[in-house]
């Protein structure tokens, strides 16, 4: 094989890599979008979210037996989403007993209209959530091992140089899972009912209160379904990547850099914002020793953000 066809085949696994990590870091991406575009809140345990996703979903997967009674292609896929549904009751508990103390109109007195408390508030959850995870599961890193995690399908040989690419079974039903839930949540948004008082509530909620609109339960609904999102991204990297109580740090800052490239306040935008820092990820290894995946990504968005201060998705707002 030439040195051509060796750097072509290289490029197209990176790629592959790429869109499958890319979509999963797109759903995680798309929690905390949801969260900050709805309630302008910086939640700084929405890493301990994803984590708390990945052991709900390992608990889930073994103790109701999903493997036998689902198989090991539908049975991870059941436990993330039951394991999102758990996190949804959770998050919309924090919300409506802790975070509703310091944000919305209640807080607009506060200094800095109840920004700072809240900074303090989702850090100390982040803190509690974290060390109490390690005191219940331990630090040995864990997984949710399947037959679909160590195992790969082969797409090739392509063109004449014979060029093969291999893709992880388990992160190609990521994919296809990110993509549907995903999907789904932006139709939520933009067409039921619920999705359009979130919105009302997001843009101006004083005026959404005069329509008769509970924007508090609005919140609710938003920080429930951001924290569940991301569980689901959670459990779905539970069943490639091993996972300790500290994982959701390593997460926290792609999460926050794929938002704000999307666009803030846009959904979409989170979603393809995720997806372009996994691209970069991935890529980023032909080029750079591993070690420095993290500084391509964020030379690449400041790059971007020189270009398109708003992001892909977002409004260019002048302010006075």
């Amino acid at each position: 094989m030439s040195n051509y066809a060796i750097f072509a085949e290289s490029f197209l696994q990176a790629l592959a890599a790429g869109i499958l990590l890319g979509a999963v870091y797109a759903l995680m991406c798309v929690g905390l979008g949801m969260i900050f575009g709805v309630m302008k809140v910086i939640n700084f345990a929405q890493g301990e979210f994803l984590m708390l996703g990945m052991y709900g979903t390992l608990f889930a997967y073994s103790a109701l037996s999903l493997d036998s009674v689902l198989g090991s292609f539908l049975g991870p896929v059941v436990a993330a989403l039951l394991s999102g549904l758990a996190l949804f009751v959770i998050g919309a508990a924090i919300q409506r007993f802790l975070l509703a103390r310091v944000t919305g109109r209640e807080a607009g007195a506060q200094t800095g209209d109840g920004h700072f408390p809240q900074l303090i508030l989702t850090l100390g959850l982040a803190l509690i959530i974290s060390n109490g995870a390690l005191m219940v599961f331990g630090s040995v890193p864990q997984t949710l091992r399947t037959e679909y995690s160590s195992s790969a399908w082969e797409i090739g040989p392509m063109f004449e140089a014979g060029i093969s690419i291999f893709v992880n079974k388990a992160r190609v039903l990521s994919l296809f899972v990110a993509l549907i839930i995903g999907a789904a949540l932006f139709i939520f948004v933009t067409r039921s009912n619920i999705g359009k008082t979130l919105r009302a509530a997001a843009d101006n909620p004083r005026a959404a209160t005069y329509m008769g609109i509970d924007v508090q339960r609005a919140f609710m609904v938003a920080f429930g379904l951001g924290c569940a999102v991301t569980g689901v991204a959670g459990g779905l990297l539970s069943s490639y990547l091993p996972f300790q109580p500290y994982t959701g740090i390593e997460f926290v800052t792609v999460m926050y850099a794929g938002v704000v490239l999307g666009g803030l306040g846009s959904i979409a935008g989170a979603f393809w914002g995720g997806l372009v820092i996994g691209l970069i990820q991935q890529l980023s290894i032909l080029v750079l020793p591993t070690q420095l995946q993290n500084a391509a990504i964020f030379a690449v968005f400041l790059l971007i953000i020189l270009l398109r201060p708003q992001g892909f998705f977002g409004r260019n707002v002048e302010r006075t």
